[in-house]
C-alpha cells in the first residue's frame, strides 16, 4: 500500500512535466563530447593498437578494463595512468555499446548492446593469438562479466585468466530501482548531480528505459547467482567491495562470495576496502580531493591486480 501511495503522490507531481530533457552542449548527454576511444580507439584497445603480436607479445596478460552505468572508458583511466610505461601486461578499455555518444544513443541501446563491445574486444584478441586474456569490471561493468560467466560463453573460447570486480552491483544500494518499471513511463529520467568535471564523461540524464535494462541485468545475474555458478578452468575471481557504497550494495559481494565457485570448486576472493566512495578506485573529477586513504586503496588495488595478472602459475 504505500509503495501504491509513493507512485501515485510522484505521478501527480510529475505527470506535467516534460519526458525528454533540456540537454546543454557541456554535458556527455549532449553528443558534443563524444568518449575518445570512438575517435582513437587504438590508444584504448589492444585488438586496434597491435593487431598483429608477436609470439612473445600474445603471451603477456592483457586485462579488459569495463566501465559502469552511465560511464565511460574515464573510469579506467586512473588503472592506465598508474601502470604507466609497464610493458609486462597490457590494457584494453572497452567502451560499452550505447555510451559516450549522447542521450539518445544510450536511451535506445539494452543491456545485450552494453555487453557487445566486451565480446567484440575478446573475440578480436582470441582471433589475433593473444592467449592470456583478463578482465576488470566496475559497477554494472563487473555484471556484465558475471553474466557472460554464468551463461557459458567462455565454453567456445580461450579462457580468461583472472576477473576482477571493482564494486560490482548485484544488489542495488537504491532501492527505488524497483520501481522504474511503475514510475519509468510517468517521469522519463532520472538526473544525477555530477561535478563539472564529470560532465564530460558521465551521463547527467539517465532515460527510464536504460533504468530498465539495469534492472534486468541485474535480475538475470541475481537469479544466476542463486543457481550457482561455475568459473572456467584456470580462471580465478576477485571482489574489491567498498563497505559503505549507496550505489551497489555490500551485500552485492556476499551474493557473488556463496553464488560462485572455481572450477575446482573453490572459493573466490573477497576484499572489503574501508571506503563510501563508489569505484573507489576512480578519484579524478570528483568533487573533493582523494583522502591519503582513498589514494592507498586505489594504489592497494591496481597493485594487486598488476601483481595477479603478471604472476607466474
Amino acid at each position: 500500500m504505500r509503495k501504491l501511495i509513493l507512485i501515485c503522490a510522484i505521478a501527480i507531481v510529475y505527470t506535467s512535466c516534460s519526458k525528454e530533457p533540456a540537454i546543454v552542449d557541456t554535458d556527455l548527454d549532449s553528443g558534443t563530447f563524444f568518449d575518445q576511444s570512438v575517435y582513437q580507439p587504438e590508444k584504448y584497445l589492444v585488438s586496434v593498437a597491435r593487431p598483429n603480436p608477436t609470439a612473445l607479445e600474445a603471451q603477456k596478460p592483457v586485462v579488459i578494463a569495463i566501465h559502469g552505468y552511465g560511464a565511460s572508458t574515464f573510469e579506467w583511466d586512473e588503472f592506465r595512468t598508474w601502470a604507466g610505461a609497464r610493458t609486462d601486461f597490457s590494457i584494453s578499455q572497452v567502451l560499452l555499446g550505447g555510451h559516450g555518444r549522447d542521450y539518445q544513443t544510450f536511451k535506445a541501446a539494452s543491456w545485450k548492446d552494453w555487453r557487445q563491445p566486451i565480446v567484440n574486444e575478446y573475440e578480436a584478441l582470441e582471433r589475433q593469438g593473444y592467449t592470456n586474456i583478463s578482465f576488470a569490471g566496475s559497477s554494472t561493468g563487473c555484471t556484465l562479466i558475471l553474466e557472460m560467466l554464468a551463461d557459458g560463453y567462455f565454453e567456445g573460447h580461450i579462457k580468461p585468466k583472472h576477473v576482477f570486480l571493482v564494486d560490482p552491483i548485484v544488489v542495488p544500494g537504491d532501492k527505488s530501482l524497483s520501481l522504474v518499471g511503475a514510475l519509468g513511463p510517468i517521469l522519463g529520467y532520472t538526473t544525477v548531480d555530477n561535478t563539472k568535471a564529470e560532465e564530460k564523461y558521465y551521463y547527467h540524464y539517465r532515460p527510464y528505459e536504460t533504468l530498465k535494462e539495469l534492472r534486468s541485468v541485474i535480475n538475470v545475474v541475481r537469479k544466476e547467482l542463486e543457481d550457482g555458478v561455475k568459473l572456467p578452468a584456470g580462471c580465478s575471481l576477485t571482489v574489491f567491495k567498498s563497505e559503505k557504497d549507496n550505489v551497489a550494495d555490500p551485500v552485492s559481494a556476499v551474493m557473488i562470495y556463496k553464488g560462485v565457485r572455481t572450477s575446482a570448486g573453490g572459493r573466490i576472493d573477497v576484499n572489503m576496502v574501508a571506503s563510501s566512495l563508489h569505484v573507489y578506485t576512480r578519484l579524478s573529477g570528483r568533487d573533493i580531493a582523494g583522502s591519503a586513504k582513498d589514494l592507498e586503496n586505489q594504489r592497494t588495488t591496481f597493485t594487486n591486480m598488476a601483481a595477479a595478472l603478471v604472476r607466474v602459475k
